[in-house]
Parts: C-alpha cells; sequence; structure tokens
C-alpha cells in the first residue's frame, strides 16, 4: 500500500506517521531526513542536496522528485510506503504517479485537516530551553514555572522560524503549494480526510479505524 500523508505545519504528521507506519508495517519516508541521508552519502546528488540545505532554501522540484524516486527504488518500498512531505508540488505528485506506475497506483492521499487559526496556536506556543533543549508548549505541556525549564532551570526561548511573521508566512507557502495537490487527489478520488483538531489520541484512533474499514474492503 502506498499512502501520502498530508498536513499543514503543526498539524501532527509526524506523530501520526508512526502510528500509521506501525499499523501497516510500511517504511516512512519523510523529505527532511531523505536529504539529510542524501547528504551524507556524499553522492552528486548529495552535494546538490547540501548546496541547498546550506543556504536554508527549499530543493527544486527536481532535486526533490530524484531524491524520492531513488528511495522508492529500494527493496524495502517494493509493496508499499508512507511518503511525509512529499508530493508538495502539482509537478511533484504527478511524478510520483510515473514512479509507482510500474507497480500500481497510490493507494489514498490522507490529509490530516486542521484549520490555520489553530495551527497558528499550536505552532506560536513552543518554546525551547536553551542549556537542554526540552520542547515546551505553552498548552499542551507548559513548563511549572513560565519561561523556566523543568530539568535543569533553564531560560525558555522561542525558536526564530517559530515567531507569528514567521509561521503566518510558512504557512502561507504551504497551503499556496498544497492546495492544488489535495484537489489533484481530491478528483483521483483518493483523498482522505481526518479531523486534525481532535487530540492526539483521537486523531490516531481515527486514522485506525479508516485504516481498517478501507483494509476490510480491499479484501
Amino acid at each position: 500500500m502506498f499512502i501520502v500523508l498530508l498536513g499543514a505545519p503543526g498539524a501532527g504528521k509526524g506523530t501520526q506517521a508512526s502510528v500509521i507506519s506501525q499499523k501497516l508495517n510500511l517504511p516512512h519516508l519523510a523529505t527532511g531526513d531523505l536529504f539529510r541521508q542524501a547528504v551524507q552519502k556524499e553522492s552528486k546528488l548529495g552535494q546538490t542536496v547540501r548546496g541547498y540545505m546550506d543556504k536554508g532554501l527549499l530543493a527544486p522540484d527536481e532535486v526533490t522528485i530524484q531524491v524520492v524516486s531513488e528511495r522508492l527504488n529500494e527493496p524495502d518500498c517494493k509493496n508499499g510506503c508512507l511518503l511525509d512531505g512529499f508530493p508538495r508540488t502539482i509537478e511533484q505528485a504527478k511524478a510520483l504517479d510515473k514512479a509507482l506506475a510500474r507497480r500500481g497506483a497510490l493507494d489514498m492521499g490522507l490529509y490530516i485537516e486542521v484549520p490555520e487559526q489553530e495551527l497558528l496556536k499550536r505552532l506560536l506556543g513552543r518554546w525551547i530551553c536553551r542549556q537542554c533543549q526540552t520542547p515546551y508548549h505553552e498548552i499542551s505541556s507548559p513548563p511549572k514555572v513560565k519561561g523556566k525549564c523543568d530539568k535543569c532551570g533553564g531560560e525558555l526561548y522561542q525558536r526564530a522560524d517559530d515567531t507569528e511573521a514567521t509561521v503566518k508566512e510558512r504557512l502561507k507557502v504551504y497551503f499556496a503549494q498544497t492546495t492544488p495537490v489535495l484537489d489533484y487527489y481530491q478528483n483521483q478520488g483518493k483523498l482522505v480526510k481526518v479531523d486534525g483538531k481532535k487530540t492526539i489520541k483521537e486523531v490516531s484512533k481515527d486514522i485506525v479505524e479508516m485504516l481498517d474499514t478501507r483494509l476490510g474492503k480491499a479484501k
């Protein structure tokens, strides 16, 4: 089974990816991890990826597609995988369809749907300890004393990419790029939406129930 996991920053993709990967025994292919692995290999492609990463730039479609395609050709992906962070554009979605054409097709695009205001609340509430790097969240996991780390007493701070202006821009770019991808899978009848406003456990439960239903129908 080949699944694409879609969701904006703050939607909880990473957490739910683990649930899906374990449930279906599928390799989890996160684009960020694939880029780092490509760099470690020090191949020509890895050097190209490093050039973009060092500049803090997103790799263009053709580079991203090549990185993902190479990973899809490895033996553990023969019967399926969970793609996380890819595709982000229509060109990437079409390239994925071509890459999978030899062994079937994409089974579903699973979208964890969260309203923009909720995403802002989640992303803007993140804080990190300067000393030990322990993460906190104003709502879901606040420190016992505001501004201080429970573990070491260090000062808590927000990363530059967690400020309101930066977060709003990230979300703007995400939705501009990815909304056409959602439409693409919707038109193919492959888009499945899950309510991401619920608690982590509730979202996981909804996803597992949906997968059980789909797998039951496929038998």
